[in-house]
């Protein structure tokens, strides 16, 4: 994670002196006192002018704003048969308006619309909780062992038959796995919104499959298909929703709404958890179909809900699809498309979209430093991830029925009360975040929650050294102590993270890479945990602990803070720690908060990209054309939005 030592740090005389500018002079001392424009907020900005931006002119009678005589321009919907003319793009017909639409918000602007987004991607993370904790009530259930014998304890055979239940349970990372290889390889092709799309109905197929399984019929490879199915969904659900949500959510409250994922999350497992419980009592199949099939519910929830929300105006900025982003960044502030922030916002994200316009994104991007520090990013970002599941999370949350059955030795209903007891108080230790992660910072709450952790683990594997039921209660305190360390801080931060510190350029892509790396990581967790238990218990929690005690200088030593910081402000930390060889946590912490303005300063001052624009020639081309269609799965360029020579004069905000 170290800074890369290739020649593009160096930094030319030109922009080094302008960094020396901006250190001293009135830039960055100004936004300081000024405090921190947020830069999806309409405001004024006297410097800003109308100007053209990737050759679009500011919006008049071609744009979609009506005038009224006398009174001020306001933003005009789409409605049914608006002519492609006044909308600057062209909006989808009939039963595509609903499926295909980028533009779509559900007849709502601004503040609602915000909530009513974040509401929509939360239901993915209720889902991906209520898959977390549906089959530790699952899995050793008696009606769900009758149907599928070879996940039943047998005395001669238990260790083939908890490697059977740990497969079984596990199968799900695998799928999760494929899905989010499927969103680092073409999320930013195809966009946010389709993979989301995807992913629902994905998950509502996986879901069938698993509930009509039987065990006459291949029951158990049935049973494991469907999971994996479902799987693949979720992949695709967990490695989009966070980009889509970071790139429309307003910086002073991104982290608090990305945080809502993590809370979804315990709450889909508390949901799963004592509903298990409930449906223990019933005597037959619907034991275990019921709670299996409920996913279908979630995922058609949020089929019909996201297909009225409206796509990354990002993405579709780096799509070339201008007009089509200025509309959603309108409609999200509930103002005029010709709003001054719209305007700036609109050409700051242009500018740097055009910087990249020439060069091709590929995976390859992944493993370069520089100035932009790709590699760097997505290891810190991955890391996060892989330290989550190796902390102990799902071996406590997949496993607790089963734990407490063993470790306090008592029946399986007490169990799985004690289990529910387990998930209430994991929900609610996710409550104080929604304060802490803004207000406390990102790197703080990450040290807390891992030196919780790593104490819970402490009392944990002492008490299990000398395993007698009293010392079982201990133990039991001890997983309940870090179930609350693990809610408030290592549930919601590997989400809120990633896309945080990732490169605007690869964040799609470093986004998928770290959900991969929790899949992996949460398979091999749930897959080992049952017979690392089984051979020593208190084994199990001394390894966790040394792994929770490793990932503390992690944190302290590179992870920088990015709590009220701009996606675009993240990367100008980024560049000035390469560019002056320090480390990225270093600079965060002496970097004040910046405007739109001041970033695109800072960025000129420290050459961000003067190498890719060299070694590119990117200039905005002369064959270059706008999108022409608003597909769900393709971006193809408009024709007759503008000309290649009215975007060589884009200017730079």
């Amino acid at each position: 994670m170290a800074a890369s030592s290739i020649s593009e740090r160096d930094i030319t005389l030109d922009n080094r002196q302008a960094l020396a500018d901006l250190e001293k002079g009135s830039p960055v001392e100004s936004g300081s006192e000024s405090g921190y424009h947020d830069s999806t907020t309409p405001r004024q900005e006297d410097e800003v002018e109308k100007q053209d931006y990737y050759g679009e002119t500011p919006p008049d009678s071609d744009s979609p704003v009506v005038r009224k005589s006398g009174e001020e321009s306001e933003l005009r919907g789409l409605p049914e048969g608006a002519p492609e003319d006044q909308l600057g793009f062209e909006p989808p017909r009939g039963i595509r308006a609903y499926v295909v639409s980028r533009t779509a918000h559900a007849g709502v602007k601004g503040r609602k619309l915000r909530v009513l987004c974040s509401v929509i991607a939360v239901i993915a993370f209720l889902l991906f909780g209520y898959d977390q904790g549906l089959m530790s009530g699952i899995i050793s259930g008696e009606e769900f062992n009758d149907e599928f014998p070879a996940t039943k304890e047998k005395a001669t055979h238990q260790r083939t038959t908890v490697v059977i239940q740990g497969a079984v349970t596990a199968c799900y990372e695998l799928g999760c796995f494929v899905g989010s290889i499927f969103v680092m390889f073409m999320g930013e092709r195809i966009g946010r919104k389709p993979c989301i799309i995807m992913g629902a109905l994905i998950t509502v197929a996986g879901a069938t499959i698993s509930t009509v399984a039987f065990h006459h019929a291949w029951g158990l490879g049935q049973f494991v298909v469907g999971r994996v199915v479902t799987g693949v969904g979720t992949g695709l659900n967990t490695s989009s929703i966070p980009v889509w949500q970071s790139e429309m959510a307003k910086p002073n409250v991104r982290g608090r709404l990305i945080n809502l994922d993590g809370s979804t999350i315990a709450l889909g497992t508390m949901i799963a958890y004592w509903l298990d419980l409930g449906f223990s009592f019933i005597q037959n199949s619907v034991q275990w179909r019921f709670p299996v099939s409920l996913q279908v519910l979630f995922a058609l929830v949020l089929f019909f809900g996201i297909i009225q929300m409206p796509e990354s105006p990002r993405w579709l900025i780096g799509q070339k699809r201008v007009q089509e982003a200025k509309y959603i960044l309108a409609v999200l502030n509930d103002c005029s498309m010709e709003d001054d922030a719209i305007v700036a916002e609109v050409t700051m994200l242009m500018d740097t979209a055009r910087r990249f316009e020439n060069k091709k994104r590929s995976i390859k991007d992944l493993l370069t430093n520089g100035k932009t520090q790709n590699m760097n990013r997505a290891i810190i970002a991955s890391s996060t991830q892989f330290m989550q599941q190796f902390t102990g999370c799902n071996a406590a949350i997949y496993y607790a029925t089963i734990l407490f059955e063993q470790t306090l030795k008592r029946s399986r209903t007490v169990s799985l009360i004690v289990g529910g007891a387990f998930s209430t108080v994991y929900f609610l230790s996710t409550l104080p975040t929604f304060y802490l992660v803004e207000n406390l910072g990102r790197r703080p709450m990450f040290l807390i929650g891992v030196v919780g952790q790593c104490l819970s683990f402490v009392i944990t594997f002492a008490c299990l050294i000398d395993a007698t039921p009293e010392n079982g209660k201990g133990a039991a305190v001890g997983l309940f102590l870090f179930i609350v360390f693990f809610g408030l801080a290592m549930l919601p931060l590997p989400w809120i993270y990633p896309p945080e510190v990732a490169s605007m350029r690869v964040r799609a892509a470093t986004n998928a890479l770290s959900t991969m790396c929790n899949w992996l990581t949460n398979f091999a967790v749930v897959m080992f945990t049952p017979v690392f238990i089984q051979t020593s218990q208190w084994g199990t929690y001394f390894f966790f602990f040394l792994m929770n005690l490793l990932y503390i200088p992690v944190v302290f030593f590179f992870y920088p803070e990015t709590a009220g910081r701009s996606l675009e402000e993240i990367d100008v930390i980024f560049a000035k720690a390469h560019v002056e060889h320090a480390q990225p946590w270093r600079v965060a912490a002496k970097l004040p908060k910046l405007s739109m303005t001041e970033v695109e300063d800072y960025s000129s001052a420290l050459g961000l990209y003067d190498d890719e624009n060299e070694k590119e020639g990117i200039e905005g081309g002369e064959g270059d054309e706008e999108p022409q269609e608003n597909a769900l799965f393709t971006a193809e360029p408009l024709k007759d939005s503008f000309s290649s020579r009215e975007s060589e004069r884009a200017p730079h905000a």
